[in-house]
């Protein structure tokens, strides 16, 4: 059974980032928003693929036992295999890794041998050509919209046709029913219904829905933005 099965298939799914969360207070912020929120993003820095050092497994073990709703892991470090096991075993539903680090099919292979989905994240400066070779194993492919690490930045004007490109890509693959496109980065009110219109089915989305006045309503019109899109 495909991993998005569990979501409704007809409306823009919303990816809430705890990295924007009130950091001193995780629990509250994940409880607030979990009756809202379709997955919660996590994003995981070594230092070295980007400069930011984030989130770990005890943490992602802490918050699981706050809620129900997936999880969706975002490596972003030089060795995703080696420490993939770990955000496996501590809850993760989807953990991706990024095809700019070196044995990618690796690290998806040691993702899928733990039960859980896989994701490939793709940087701005990334063919999304290179996907082809790994759509037979992933789950979602995650088009990052502003430079790697970075909050607060516009996303790329780049980023609708990147998406259109890899919604194309997909499509010529057996497995695109089972394959999401996520946009990571820049989700603002202006960008949410272009990358809808280009062929998203979920977005990454941070600060606008965690300051907004109030996050449930921002999310009801996430979703009503990407319907409106779908059916342009």
């Amino acid at each position: 059974m495909s991993f998005w099965n569990r979501f409704p298939s007809n409306r823009l799914l919303v990816d809430l980032s705890l990295w924007s969360a009130d950091l001193t207070d995780l629990a509250t912020d994940v409880r607030r928003t979990a009756p809202f929120a379709d997955l919660f993003h996590i994003d995981v820095a070594d230092g070295h693929f980007v400069d930011q050092l984030l989130f770990f497994p005890d943490v992602v073990a802490a918050l699981r036992r706050l809620t129900s709703t997936p999880m969706h892991v975002h490596l972003m470090v030089d060795n995703p295999a080696r420490i993939a096991p770990a955000f496996a075993e501590a809850g993760a539903d989807l953990i991706t890794v990024h095809a700019e680090t070196e044995h990618v099919s690796q690290a998806i292979n040691v993702i899928r041998s733990h039960g859980k989905a896989a994701g490939l994240a793709l940087r701005l400066d990334t063919d999304p050509a290179t996907i082809v070779d790994h759509l037979a194993q992933v789950d979602a492919v995650v088009a990052i919209c502003t430079p790697l690490g970075s909050k607060g930045t516009d996303a790329s004007s780049e980023m609708p046709a990147r998406i259109q490109a890899l919604r194309h890509l997909i499509s010529q693959h057996p497995r695109r029913a089972a394959i999401r496109i996520v946009a990571d980065g820049g989700i603002r009110r202006h960008t949410v219904p272009r990358f809808a219109e280009a062929g998203v089915h979920a977005v990454v989305a941070g600060s606008l829905v965690f300051e907004a006045p109030d996050p449930a309503d921002t999310v009801d019109w996430l979703r009503a933005a990407g319907l409106w899109a779908a059916g342009s």
